[in-house]
């Protein structure tokens, strides 16, 4: 398995290699412009997907979900997020090795990935550039609580600091 996942990432990387050079050579054609600014615009700092550092299958399983935005409610909120076992938030796995979460705002869950970044953080998002508007950072993971925090800035105020406190299994 993880030979697999090695040749993946390498499979990757060499597309991501490959279709950098076919862009860069597209950039240094020199077309007829129409605007008066020759300075191009600066992309947000985003970074080509890598794997996570956490595993899908570690966070697969019955969570209580709970939020809060003040660092202070954290221990709070861990305590409410325990007493929610009874009606959990179940993360599933997902066919092509993510996990099946929901999106901000979104009814029906779908699979996202886990994805890594140069700095370290993890993130769980739909596939694309890490990290995506849609993604969501773990702030800490400790197998038993994770915290996640959205990136978009209006998501992140709306829900806050999302709290998972995997629940005791079924007796």
């Amino acid at each position: 398995m993880i030979r697999s996942l090695n040749a993946r990432m390498v499979a990757r990387l060499a597309a991501v290699s490959a279709l950098t050079i076919f862009l860069g050579a597209c950039g240094s054609m020199s077309l007829p412009s129409l605007s008066s600014n020759t300075e191009p615009a600066a992309e947000p700092g985003v970074a080509p997907e890598m794997p996570a550092t956490i595993r899908a299958d570690e966070i697969v399983g019955r969570w209580g979900l709970a939020s809060f935005q003040n660092p202070p409610d954290r221990k709070r909120t861990e305590d409410a997020a325990r007493g929610q076992c009874k009606q959990p938030y179940v993360i599933g796995a997902g066919q092509s090795g993510g996990v099946i979460m929901h999106l901000a705002d979104q009814a029906t869950p779908q699979e996202l990935r886990l994805k890594g970044s140069p700095s370290g953080k993890n993130y769980i998002g739909p596939p694309g550039p890490t990290p995506g508007e849609q993604d969501r950072e773990i702030v800490s993971f400790d197998g038993r609580v994770m915290i996640t925090r959205f990136v978009d800035k209006d998501a992140a105020t709306r829900y806050g600091n999302m709290v998972y406190v995997r629940c005791a299994p079924r007796a």
